[in-house]
């Protein structure tokens, strides 16, 4: 009996050591993984640091690129585009106008009536309508301009006796295109290339008032195309319209670009008569800046390789709208892959490109819950992950919260190099002028601590003094005002009674 009772004990105790063995080694296993998880977080950072030193280096290449492309087309990344507006509004404007924005997943159709001088805006409407796929990326222009003018042709259908014209009178639009264009008039311009997630060949090399004319014709639709202008083109119109002082214009949204007012003389490719004003406002296309300086990851240059416009819109791809939640998604990805971050295998959902949309980052990234629980929200809505800890919660906003600061602070390093180009980033003796740049787009407007690291950071990089002479001024929806106000001022019946 006292054999088998020692057996039985010292088999007991085994069993106890293999158990507490087993333990110990997961316990190792999973710290090993976290070590690992961790080294991957601490790399992608430095990867995407953005001091100082570095956000000037990008300033001074940008700034190298700008003078590139106004001495000649196709002489910089930076297109630098000729926008034929050579005059901004000046508060007099008045009559009925409408706007089309196009400029992403969405487009918006604007009726404006303006009081002239001293009386602004009396009246304002707007529809908003979403894009199907099929046509972003169709192989018939015409579907996708046809689909648009149907949807402004029953805005229109439904307005008011207030909103009838004179007979006679075509109504008078202006179109805001968010994609590259060569003007070649204030109402005619020819596309370049889709950017945003289009992708559509038979437009490319086209003029897109001639295509979205010709679909009116064919909606029996009596419109005229007053003015072509680039979103950034229209907040800044819109932008003087309220404010005098407003000198350019940058948008933060899907996609990200910047115009400002420059002198006629300062463009060597501009070959005709210099325009009265002695001023041209140039739409940068700075999307598709690039430069050695840019902080970029293993996650970026994957993203860029993957996408529809490989190599093209690099600066675009890391500080914009579209591709920020991307970015979170594919390091989030990897951490799954390569440290088992959400478990032994990797979550399906987790695979799904652009699944992650920037407002989900900006909710978690500003999750002021104590046990975050907005990010486990989302993490579970999205991506059907429900057993993260507090512990994985805080390296997902730690994540974001990178992912969104190297864009904020890139995004400052190009406003800087609008505001030296201009000669606004220092004071002159006994002068203090007042620089106001119009700031338009999803981003900027919603997405709090990206604005406010932007504005930081532009006081970093400018000084304090400086920095106090420099607004940045919401205009929302100052793309789609502004068009519509440059097709006043550039109406064909300017100087009748109406008038």
């Amino acid at each position: 009996m006292g054999k088998v009772a020692v057996g039985i004990v010292v088999v007991c105790g085994m069993a106890v050591a293999a158990a507490a063995a087993v333990v110990v080694h997961r316990r190792m296993k999973k710290s090993g993984k976290w070590v690992k998880a961790m080294e991957i977080v601490k790399d992608f950072e430095i990867k995407c640091s953005t001091p100082i030193s570095r956000l000037r280096q990008v300033c001074d290449a940008m700034i190298v690129e700008m003078h590139a492309g106004l001495a000649s087309e196709g002489g910089s990344k930076l297109k630098m585009l000729i926008s034929y507006v050579d005059s901004l509004p000046t508060g007099k404007e008045k009559g009925l106008f409408y706007a089309l924005d196009l400029g992403g997943t969405n487009f918006r159709v604007l009726r404006l009536q303006l009081g002239g001088k001293g009386h602004g805006i009396l009246n304002q409407q707007f529809v908003e309508v979403s894009i199907p796929p099929s046509l972003m990326t169709g192989d018939s222009s015409d579907a996708l301009f046809d689909f648009i003018v149907a949807k402004l042709a029953k805005f229109i259908a439904q307005e008011g006796l207030d909103f009838k014209t004179t007979p006679g009178r075509q109504r008078e639009l202006g179109f805001t295109f968010s994609f590259p264009v060569v003007q070649t008039s204030i109402a005619s311009g020819t596309l370049l290339k889709w950017t945003k997630g289009f992708s559509i060949n038979e437009a490319v090399g086209r003029d897109v008032v001639a295509e979205l004319t010709k679909a009116m014709e064919r909606h029996g639709l009596d419109m005229r195309v007053s003015a072509l202008v680039n979103d950034t083109v229209g907040t800044l119109a819109g932008g003087r319209f309220a404010n005098k002082d407003v000198v350019a214009a940058v948008i933060l949204g899907t996609g990200s670009n910047a115009a400002y007012v420059e002198r006629a003389s300062a463009i060597p490719k501009w070959h005709g008569p210099l325009p009265r004003s002695g001023e041209m406002v140039i739409n940068m296309e700075w999307g598709n800046f690039k430069s050695a300086h840019l902080p970029l990851s293993e996650y970026d240059l994957e993203m860029d390789a993957d996408s529809l416009n490989p190599g093209d819109q690099i600066y675009e791809k890391v500080m914009s709208g579209m591709y920020l939640g991307e970015i979170v998604r594919r390091v989030l990805s990897w951490l799954a892959q390569e440290a088992a971050f959400f478990g032994d295998t990797v979550p399906p959902k987790l695979k799904v490109p652009f699944i992650l949309g920037t407002p989900a980052i900006s909710a978690m990234h500003q999750d002021t819950t104590p046990d975050l629980k907005v990010v486990t929200n989302h993490i579970k809505d999205i991506f059907e992950i429900s057993n993260t800890s507090l512990k994985m919660r805080k390296v997902i906003v730690q994540i974001c919260s990178i992912v969104a600061t190297r864009g904020a602070r890139l995004s400052a390093a190009g406003v800087l190099s609008i505001l030296r180009k201009m000669g606004r980033d220092t004071i002159k003796e006994g002068e203090k002028h007042r620089t106001v740049i119009a700031m338009d787009g999803g981003l900027y407007e919603h997405y709090t601590k990206y604005r406010k690291c932007l504005e930081n950071c532009l006081n970093e990089l400018l000084g304090k003094d400086v920095f106090e002479t420099i607004v940045l001024e919401l205009s929302s929806d100052g793309s789609g005002i502004g068009a519509a106000i440059l097709a006043a001022s550039h109406s064909k019946y300017l100087g009748s009674d109406d008038d």
